[in-house]
């Protein structure tokens, strides 16, 4: 993709994207269907595996399946999601600065890297969304101790003890509460952290250097990031939305079980949704990286020198270097 590299209005990014993504679409969804590929093949296989158990009238068995099929699909999503992430973003990286970009390529260049990758995933989602985690856990534990495991309200249940009611009326207005706080510091972290990934994959640098990257280029520019992550989410839940709706809807009218046949169209459209979706939040937050980069360092100039070979690429180690001077005059935006 040839482009100038200048400011760019949230406007002018959003058409970029799109532009991107879509004269470069087998290349980014062909990456992002690695991901999807990994999730479709896990999901076909749970889908074996709980038939089996039925057919068997395993019921036991059919829960540890579900609950261990659960926990499987999360780690996948972790795990198959962030390096698609870092590899959509690295090959973006390439298509924006006209340099050629290859699925193979991406893949080769960020699976040497995805202990760093995880761990800096692990960071920002814990510093952001722990609090949240925390205070479910907490009403929680009061639901248990205060309702207990057979429900305050069951057929045969004893008169609620007043107490015990106030209590736990007093605690879900807290979670309430405290639940919205949670949410506005994790989106409010989110947003300091929503460039650390491009920093990591485009600069090399280590998760620490790259979430106080991410710290430095996002400041100032936090409400635009917020609309063009919020822009991505509406696309995702809508593109979600139409192709899983119908299969929702079945599932809530017989229970939570759809028949076999359906499950498996469920997976396929599922498969295509990741492979479809995947590429945008990539894309868009990568052209951000690189226009905050512009907008605060002149790296459009720094980029032409380079194009004409009148500068050398600074190495990785002087990157964090500045990014730890960075850090140390401004004390108030630590991670």
């Amino acid at each position: 993709m040839e482009t100038t590299l200048r400011p760019l209005t949230l406007g002018e990014i959003l058409d970029r994207t799109a532009e991107l993504y879509r004269s470069n679409f087998l290349l980014l969804a062909g990456i992002s269907s690695v991901y999807g590929g990994i999730l479709l093949v896990l999901g076909l296989l749970q889908i074996g595996v709980q038939q089996g158990a039925r057919a068997m009238h395993m019921n036991t068995g059919l829960i540890v399946v579900s609950v261990v099929g659960l926990v499987v699909l999360y780690l996948a999503i972790f795990v198959a999601g962030g390096l698609g992430v870092a590899a959509n973003t690295r090959a973006v990286g390439w298509l924006y600065l006209g340099e050629p970009a290859s699925i193979g390529a991406a893949y080769r260049t960020i699976l040497p890297r995805t202990g760093r990758y995880l761990w800096l995933l692990t960071i920002t989602y814990f510093l952001a969304w722990f609090p949240c985690v925390l205070i479910y856990a907490a009403y929680a534990a009061v639901i248990l101790v205060y309702v207990g495991a057979k429900g305050m309200f069951a057929p045969h249940a004893p008169p609620p003890d007043p107490q015990k009611m106030i209590i736990l009326l007093a605690s879900s207005v807290a979670f309430i509460f405290l639940l919205l706080g949670s949410l506005v510091y994790g989106i409010m972290m989110s947003l300091r952290y929503a460039l650390a990934v491009p920093a990591c994959t485009v600069e090399n640098l280590t998760a620490r250097a790259a979430i106080k990257r991410s710290i430095q280029l996002s400041k100032g520019s936090r409400g635009r990031i917020f609309m063009l992550g919020l822009l991505a989410l509406i696309i995702q839940l809508g593109l979600t939305g139409i192709t899983q709706g119908f299969f929702i809807a079945v599932g809530i009218k017989h229970q939570g079980v759809l028949p076999v046949w359906m499950s498996v169209v469920q997976q396929f459209l599922a498969f295509l949704t990741n492979t479809f979706v995947g590429p945008i939040y990539a894309t868009g937050f990568t052209l951000f990286y690189y226009d905050q980069r512009v907008r605060k360092e002149g790296y459009d100039i720094e980029h032409m020198m380079q194009t004409a070979g009148l500068s050398q690429p600074p190495p990785a180690l002087e990157t964090q270097s500045t990014v730890a001077v960075a850090e140390i005059l401004d004390p108030g935006e630590r991670a």
